[in-house]
Order: C-alpha cells, then structure tokens, then sequence
C-alpha cells in the first residue's frame, strides 16, 4: 500500500471514529435536555409555566446561540438519589438585547429544581466567569432549596451554598448587574439570592418567595398561612416590597428583563484587537480526519491549526526551537490570540535528538514561557490546546533542569492576566494539564472535545503501577498471584482508571466546561474572548521566573 493510500485509510478511520463519537455526544446532549422527564414537563406547563430552556431560549435575542456551561455537570451521579441531569440548572453566556450575560435557570423538572452538591458547585461557576469578565448576571429562580438528603454536603463549607449569597455581594460591589426572576418557588437560603441581586421581579400565580414555607411555619410557630399570602406576588409587590416587579406570567417577565438588560450602560472594554473575521482558507471539517482516533498515534498539529484559525495564517513564534511545543500569533474570528498548543509530531531538538510528540521538554517549557510573557505584554488573549502526556522524565532531563523550567512555565500561566481559553482536544496528564492551563489555573473557559483524555497520568501506565504495588504487598503477604491474577487484577485497575479519564467524567465534576464538537472550538473561543473584553485587566507581574 502507498503512503498516500495509507493516509487516506487512516484519514477516513479517524472521520468516522469522530462520527461515531459525536453521535455518541449528541445522543447524551438530548437525553439531558429533557430534563426531569416529559411527565414532569408536562406538569410544569399545566401550571402556566415555561421550562428552564423555554424560558432562555425566550430570553436570549433571536438567531444568536447559547453557550452553555456545564451541560454534563453530574453526569453519571446521584444515580441512587434518581439522577440530576445537568445537575439541575442550566447555566451558560447568551447575548440579551446585545449584551452577552450570564444566565442561570433552574430546572424545576428534576427535584423541583433541589440543589445537589454539583448544583452548587455549576452555580459557583457561573458566578466566577461572571466576576472574571464582568458581565451581567440574570437569575431565573424556581428552585425547592438544598437537597436535605445531602444538605451536609451542600450547605456549610466554603464551596457551597452560602458562598453564592458572598458572591453576590461581591459582584454588587463590583458594579456587575444582577437582575433576578422569581418565576417558581424560592425557599429558605435560596430567599436571599434575588434580594440581593439588583432588581427582582416575580410572577403572579407560581413564584413565591419565603424563609419557611407554610407546613415549616405552622411547625415552628403554629400560624396556618397559605403560600400566596405567605410569600407571594401581591405580598412582595404590595405589602413587604421585596420585589420591584410584578408579572402577570413567564412571557411577560422574560420580555422585562430583555428591557432592563437594554438599558444598561457601555460596558468597560479591555482592548483586545479584533479586526474583520474570515474563515479558515483550509477545510475545517478535516479536522476530524487528521486528528487520531489512537489518543498515541503522532499527527501534524499544525494543520489542525490551520483550521482553527482565520485565513489559516499563523505567525510561528521560535519555530525551529523548543519544537514539541508550537506558539504562534493568529486571528481567530478576528480577534488576535497567542496560542500554545502541545505538538504532537516526533521531531528533532536542535541538537538532533528525536523528542517524543505531547511530551513538554526544557527547551519547550523555555519557549512557551517567554511567548506567555509576551502576549501578557502585548495584551494578546491566550489560547492553550491540549494534548499532552506531561514533562518529560529521566536522568538527563533532570540534569537538565526539566523541573525548574517546568515550574517557570507553571509560574507563567498561573500569574498571566490576559484572557486564557483552554481547550482539552486529546490527553492533558499530570502537570502538563497544569502547564497547558488545566481547570486549577483560572482559564476563562475550559471545554474539551470527544477525544480528550484528563488525568494523572495515562491508564495504562497508572494501571501497570497499581497493579506492581498491589502485587508487590500480595508477595509480602506470602500470597504472590499467578500470572493470570495478576493480569486479571491489571484489567480491572485499567478498567476502573480508563473510565475516570473520560471527558464525561471530567465535565460531570466540571473539571471542563463541557464537551464540544470540534468545529464549535472557534466560536467557542471567539465568545469567550468577547466576554473577557468587558473586564479590564490586571498589570501583568511575572513573580519570581528564575533563569
């Protein structure tokens, strides 16, 4: 078989294992859509009400897209407890009267939109990308309170419930506007969110809002009250004014907020360059071919640079040094990015040893440092794309200082003030996930695609080192398996960690945003760069890059 022929097959298996992965993708999207059921549905709008996607799909201005956050968040747990599909809130950035906002909506189809602990950890979330680009926050509220089978995992520590009640606050005091609709229920702790937001409006007939509902208050102090005079429309409208607006249904309420957010005033802008977009000169659908189904197989990273980036033009920063790493200058959607993206390649060092593709060298770590140092000079967005197996090990990396060039790259992304964008697209291990911007470094937004791969290290490695220690205590024991169970026992362990490296894992513990098709990657980024531009920025200190 030809060369050609050869990258043709492999081509083509890569398409459609893409094909089959994004399949995959969609079918779980949907599920998760549905929320609490269609009975539960069902119910909801015999009570007048929209759901939690109804009700942004109204909000948000026509023909423009929603980029949710957090659509797999809790993915696979509380499976005992019935399940939380999105762990029921959707959260994520739509643009309202031309004005990119965070929007928060709790699902009341799934626990009568309860809060799980994931729950409260995707609204934290949502509040931090907020603060971050300072960007207006709408609360769509109709939530029953804390999930009291787990509340001891919800409600005291410092990421849990109460720190949304800080965090408004906090955005108060920032100038972010918060804007709150009471359009169900909204109980005990949960009260405080709308009234300390900037403005409230609550919904005639369905929204309530109280510390104690009626069957707590005739527990706690006798008085038999019903829900409406407890806590309801014309109470807080009328009587108590802890709401500013009264609305006759969910319709009307959503077209009120669309008013408000209309009236807000220019928001602060950044600076970055952004110029007139064009597309990608080459394919982008090739991507799917290009990129391997084998998450260890090489590829040529920069053409699937090429389309990520307008007119596939990228100005290569260090070209011929520090090879396993590639950071270039480029326009995506028209905005200027500085990217560092892992090379995947097998190439030669300047001194003609061959490095391994993925695998984050001294020379690499020196360059992606000093092109970090730049864009922060420059005042250049970043943009990480990951795929990388982590610093590369052995005696003579280690004379050569492979940890402290590792940590000046670490020191680099951690104390950047730009924007940062990651976005996971095969493996991210170890410390590279940390290099590259992973989740503990602050990347505005954090997405991964199919083929991401997330963990300490890969499964077959971590399953060969398990299973030596596991063996190693068995012979110490006098109990040394047979080759069999020793094998047995590998597949298990490999098993066990394969699944915990998955993107579905890591987007339901919101260790990524969620999980996209690669040919969503530009605009993803483009909206989060947009978003980023209404916060100024920070003056750039490097701290402490030893040399």
């Amino acid at each position: 078989m030809s060369k050609a022929k050869a990258y043709d097959l492999q081509f083509n298996k890569n398409e459609d294992a893409h094909q089959l992965a994004l399949s995959k993708l969609q079918h779980r999207l949907a599920r998760i859509r549905e929320g609490g059921g269609k009975k539960r549905m069902e119910k909801l709008h015999a009570e007048g009400k929209m759901s939690a996607r109804e009700r942004i799909e109204q909000l948000i201005d026509p023909d423009t897209t929603f980029l949710e956050i957090g659509a797999f968040a809790a993915y696979g747990m509380y499976e005992e407890d019935g399940g939380c599909p999105a762990a029921g809130v959707v959260t994520g950035i739509g643009r309202v009267s031309g004005r990119l906002c965070m929007i928060v909506a709790n699902d009341a189809t799934v626990k009568a939109g309860a809060w799980f602990p994931m729950t409260g950890k995707k609204n934290l979330r949502a509040q931090e990308i907020a603060m971050e680009n300072r960007i207006p926050i709408i609360y769509l509220v109709d939530s029953a309170g804390v999930y009291l089978p787990m509340q001891d995992e919800i409600f005291p520590d410092k990421e849990h419930f109460g720190r949304i009640f800080r965090n408004n606050a906090r955005m108060s005091s920032m100038g972010i506007p918060q804007i709150a609709a009471v359009m169900g229920a909204c109980v005990a702790g949960g009260a405080y969110l709308p009234i300390m937001s900037d403005e409230a409006l609550i919904v005639e007939g369905t929204g309530s809002i109280f510390l104690a509902g009626p069957y707590l208050v005739k527990a706690a102090v006798g008085e038999e009250v019903d829900k409406e005079t407890l806590g309801g429309a014309i109470t807080h409208s009328e009587i108590s004014g802890v709401t500013d607006y009264r609305m006759k249904d969910d319709a009307t309420c959503l077209a009120t907020i669309r008013d408000l957010v209309s009236r807000l005033g220019a928001p602060d802008n950044a600076g970055f360059d952004r110029i007139a977009a064009e597309p990608p000169a080459l394919k982008e659908k090739e991507l799917y071919g290009i990129f391997p189904e084998d998450p260890s197989k090489p590829y040529p990273t920069l053409e699937i640079l090429k389309r990520l980036v307008d007119g596939s033009r990228l100005t290569e920063y260090k070209k011929d040094y520090g090879k396993t790493i590639i950071c270039a200058y480029a326009r995506i959607d028209g905005w200027s990015v500085g990217i560092v993206a892992n090379n995947r390649q097998v190439v030669k060092s300047g001194r003609g040893e061959m490095q391994f593709g993925g695998v984050i060298y001294s020379d690499s770590a020196d360059k992606a440092t000093r092109f970090i140092l730049n864009c922060n000079q420059k005042k250049i967005p970043l943009v990480f794309l990951h795929d990388v197996t982590g610093f590369m090990v052995g005696s003579r990396s280690e004379h050569g200082g492979i940890i402290k060039d590792g940590a000046k790259m670490v020191n680099a992304v951690a104390n950047s003030t730009v924007p940062k964008i990651s976005i996971v697209m095969g493996n991210s291990y170890g410390a590279g996930n940390y290099a590259m911007c992973g989740k503990a470094y602050d990347p505005r937004l954090i997405f991964a695609w199919p083929t991401a791969r997330i963990a300490v290290m890969g499964g077959d490695q971590a399953a060969r080192v398990l299973t030596q220690i596991q063996v190693a205590g068995l012979k110490a024991k006098g109990h040394p398996p047979q080759p069999e169970e020793e094998e047995a026992l590998y597949q298990t362990i490999k098993s066990r960690y394969d699944e915990q490296t998955t993107p579905y894992y890591a987007a339901a513990r919101l260790w990524v945003d969620g999980i996209i098709d690669p040919l969503e990657t530009r605009q993803l980024i483009s909206t989060g760069i947009e978003a980023a531009n209404h916060a100024p920025i920070e003056r750039f200190n490097p701290g402490v890059l030893q040399t």
